[in-house]
């Protein structure tokens, strides 16, 4: 073998090593019990369950690849960033405020194309919001802010 090859040996089988070693580092990939669900007609709440609930509450449908480094490290931080941002599984934790301002949010962000992202859609054909959902989900966020007051406040 050449000296060219068998750094290239080396380089492989380190490679290999390294991608083995990364797999060993934990990812929380768990989805805690559900203390509760937005109140939302039936239709709304499908729209929500398929374009919003796989990143923004506790019941991720954790796919396989989010089983193996690195992909999961950056599967795990984004689940745990939407949760942050809103969580539909602990939705009383909100205050009714707090649930307007949230349900404002995420109309501007799917209006404006952020939501579901493009990578999250690519993958999960079907997640995209029509404009017909847009129209349900715009017409119930409509009706969920108290009388009064204006989305977004």
């Amino acid at each position: 073998m050449k000296k060219g090859e068998k750094i290239v040996a080396i380089i492989i089988v380190v490679l290999i090593a390294g991608f083995g070693v990364i797999q060993l580092i934990p990812v929380d990939r768990t989805n805690p019990p559900v203390e509760s669900e937005i109140q939302a007609p039936p239709e709304v709440k499908t729209i929500l369950k398929i374009s919003c609930y796989d990143c923004h509450s506790h019941e991720i449908n954790w796919p396989w690849y989010s089983r193996v480094a690195p992909v999961s490290w950056l599967i795990a931080s984004d689940a745990a960033e939407a949760r942050e941002k809103i969580n539909f599984s602990t939705w009383n934790r909100y205050t009714p405020e707090r649930q307007v301002h949230l349900i404002a949010e995420a109309m501007d962000e799917i209006r404006e194309g952020g939501m579901p992202p493009w990578y999250y859609s690519w993958k999960h054909p079907g997640s995209e919001v029509t404009s017909d959902e847009l129209k349900v989900l715009e017409a119930w966020a409509k009706q969920y802010a108290k009388p009064g007051q204006k989305m977004g406040d």
